[in-house]
């Protein structure tokens, strides 16, 4: 193909601290939301609903598959693969255990300069999601969480001690991942709640748009502070793209898609990247009743801590439309109706290159601000034989998203980096189980915790490493 992968392309992978890491209660780290989420009882798996870690119960984020003690062998597998960039966040609760102390842990700051030496070490780059849903969890208990404003400051002072002491080893910032997905009734994670249950009466449209407003605000002030801390920062947005085109050309299913997407895409976008609260929005909070408490000085702050990058995660597309008896199917963190001219993974994702074509061009058009994907994957059921897992269908995925984004390129659309989800296996976000797997790197981990935890290079780790040695000329 065409040679139009700028020279300074960051082709890299991704991760988030949660489900990598483990050593959830070592070096002097907190417990988080994430921490109590996923569990299984004798073999049982459940979302847990309770307030604390509870000690008859198995959770798989609490080893993930053991980053902390192995990062550095890590890190050396991703420069065999041949990264220029790592997507990873930092965990809220190793710096702050409880969210609230007024000095951050030594030994939680040590070890995230342990992980940027090593990445500098092979000259990778570093792009940090400074929260990743993993709120520490006495914030949860004692504030409960976004919707309170007191989360703010918080998190703010998290911010500070973040862009001081790692000024000049991280330059790519991200405030919070997947921001939008607030609006959706799974919220337990990006709000910071807990006991928040998906069919909870108060788990409403109201809350979480509070909640949202305030991670709005917290993000426009971390922008402009991890800007006054340091000019080479670049802090971007993250927005998980939930594409939905209409199910038929009638007019009503394509206004319900096109206010879809103001409301669950650009909304987000719009208050991060334009610095205000979009003109639909005052229509959409009328109709829904939604009342926001703003603070007078509000408006001030979106307006001075807009992004300079544009980030998302792409996964799917799904349909909508007014006929309620389609039958549906599965996504990220959302359900919609199935596309007949689309196939999908054993999870009902489904699988639609041309349509993250289509979302670059709308985003771009939008907003003309760099673009990274950040997230973009397919989760299967990998299997071992001989020692080798063949996963040519993640090839196949990634290949046609790969010349799709290529096809964007070209379309004038500036895309500056592609981390696909993941780097290696991990915990899945909700289940906590690890039957699904997006790695290039395999680990030797089942749903119940057993397993060596060995690393195992799949097909997909040689044929993304010759992408990225042919700058995406090869694919």
């Amino acid at each position: 193909m065409e040679k139009n992968f700028p020279e300074n392309f960051l082709w890299g992978a991704a991760t988030s601290s949660a489900q990598i890491e483990g050593g959830w209660n070592e070096g002097g780290k907190g417990a988080s939301v994430m921490d109590i989420l996923g569990g299984s009882i004798n073999g049982s798996v459940f979302r847990n609903q309770t307030k604390e870690v509870m000690p008859d119960v198995f959770y798989p984020s609490h080893v993930g598959v053991d980053f902390y003690h192995n990062f550095k062998e890590d890190i050396r597998m991703f420069s065999e693969l041949g990264l220029k960039a790592y997507r990873m966040s930092i965990a809220w609760t190793r710096i702050f255990p409880n969210g609230t102390e007024h000095t951050a842990n030594e030994e939680g700051l040590k070890f995230y300069d342990d992980v940027f030496d090593e990445l500098a070490k092979y000259n990778i780059e570093p792009i940090v999601t400074i929260l990743h849903y993993d709120a520490p969890l006495n914030l949860a208990n004692e504030f409960g969480g976004w919707p309170n404003r007191k989360m703010i400051d918080f998190y703010v002072k998290y911010c500070e001690t973040l862009f001081t002491r790692y000024k000049g080893k991280v330059r790519n910032w991200i405030t919070f991942n997947e921001i939008n997905c607030l609006l959706v009734p799974f919220s337990i994670l990006t709000a910071g709640t807990v006991n928040m249950d998906l069919k909870s009466e108060d788990n409403t449209d109201q809350l979480r748009f509070q909640a949202l407003h305030n991670q709005f605000v917290a993000s426009a002030l971390a922008v402009q502070l991890g800007h006054k801390i340091d000019k080479d920062n670049k802090i971007g947005c993250m927005i998980a793209y939930m594409c939905n085109y209409p199910l038929t050309c009638r007019p009503e299913d394509i206004l319900m898609a096109q206010k879809e997407d103001q409301i669950k895409n650009m909304l987000s976008g719009d208050v991060q990247v334009r610095g205000a609260y979009p003109r639909f929005a005052k229509r959409y909070f009328k109709d829904n009743n939604i009342k926001i408490e703003m603070l007078p000085e509000d408006d001030e702050i979106l307006k001075k801590g807009t992004v300079d990058f544009y980030s998302l995660s792409y996964y799917m597309t799904n349909c909508i439309g007014t006929d309620e008896t389609q039958e549906k199917t599965a996504g990220n963190l959302v359900y919609g109706m199935k596309n007949p001219y689309l196939e999908a993974t054993e999870w009902g994702w489904q699988i639609d290159p041309l349509g993250l074509r289509w979302v670059l061009n709308n985003v771009y058009d939008r907003y003309q601000l760099p673009i990274m994907i950040v997230e973009n994957g397919m989760g299967t059921a990998d299997v071992v034989e001989n020692g080798e897992i063949n996963d040519d269908y993640r090839i196949d995925y990634l290949q046609k998203h790969i010349k799709q984004i290529s096809e964007s390129l070209e379309d004038g659309v500036e895309v500056i980096a592609y981390t696909p989800w993941s780097a290696l296996d991990l915990v899945s976000l909700s289940g906590g189980t690890m039957k699904k797997r997006y790695g290039f790197i395999y680990v030797d981990k089942d749903d119940h915790g057993e397993g060596t935890l060995k690393r195992i290079k799949k097909k997909s780790f040689y044929w993304y490493r010759n992408v990225i040695d042919t700058n995406g000329e090869e694919i």
